[in-house]
């Protein structure tokens, strides 16, 4: 995915528009997924994932060709993320409208991110309690624990994307990890190991 989001960005910046549409396709989920750990609400996370698309969009011309697009990607999104938080408000609805190479509409529906119903109903208790611990949780710890254990990004692509260096990706995911297990409280079994599937005590 990293390689392959890097040359699509490539190829829009140059100017292949059609390259957004693969882009988008490609990262559509991992944006709602991350907006959502951070926001805590289904409906909001799809406009802001739709809002940082269309920020990549307009800035398609000021990304730099020699650096790796996801932390680019990832600094935008949180960007937008924090943005909405700062200001407590749901963001508008929208969709995205922009024009191809050929002049043709690219209309884009996020929608296709949102679980279904059925696919709610059946989440196992661990995940219903997991999922009610992250929500206690800051947007900063939700995210950090998202990219290390949803995302499954190393230390490393976690400092980049965070510009933060990796011993303080270290420091906030122990952090993390324990306000995690505080949350969980009682949930957890005291007979069995303390750390959730998601949160491994070490990389």
């Amino acid at each position: 995915m990293h390689t392959e989001s890097s040359i699509l960005m490539t190829r829009l910046h140059d100017g292949d528009l059609r390259a957004f549409d693969s882009l988008f396709r490609l990262l559509r989920g991992r944006a709602f997924h991350i907006a959502y750990s951070m926001v805590g609400s289904r409906e909001d996370a799809m406009d802001l994932a739709q809002e940082t698309f269309m920020r990549v969009y307009k800035a398609r011309e000021s990304f730099d060709t020699s650096k790796p697009f996801l932390p680019w990607f990832h600094r935008i999104l949180r960007n937008t993320c924090f943005s909405f938080l700062r200001k407590g408000r749901r963001t508008r609805e929208r969709s995205i409208h922009q024009v191809d190479a050929s002049g043709d509409p690219l209309d884009f529906d996020i929608e296709g991110n949102t679980p279904d119903p059925s696919a709610q109903a059946s989440q196992t208790e661990t995940e219903r309690l997991y999922m009610e611990a992250m929500g206690k949780l800051s947007a900063r710890d939700r995210e950090i624990l998202t990219l290390r254990h949803q995302e499954d990004l190393s230390y490393k692509e976690i400092a980049e994307a965070l510009e933060i260096p990796e011993g303080t990706v270290m420091s906030r995911l122990f952090h993390a990890r324990r306000r995690m297990r505080d949350a969980l409280g009682p949930a957890l079994d005291p007979h069995q190991n303390t750390s959730t599937p998601q949160m491994e005590a070490t990389q």
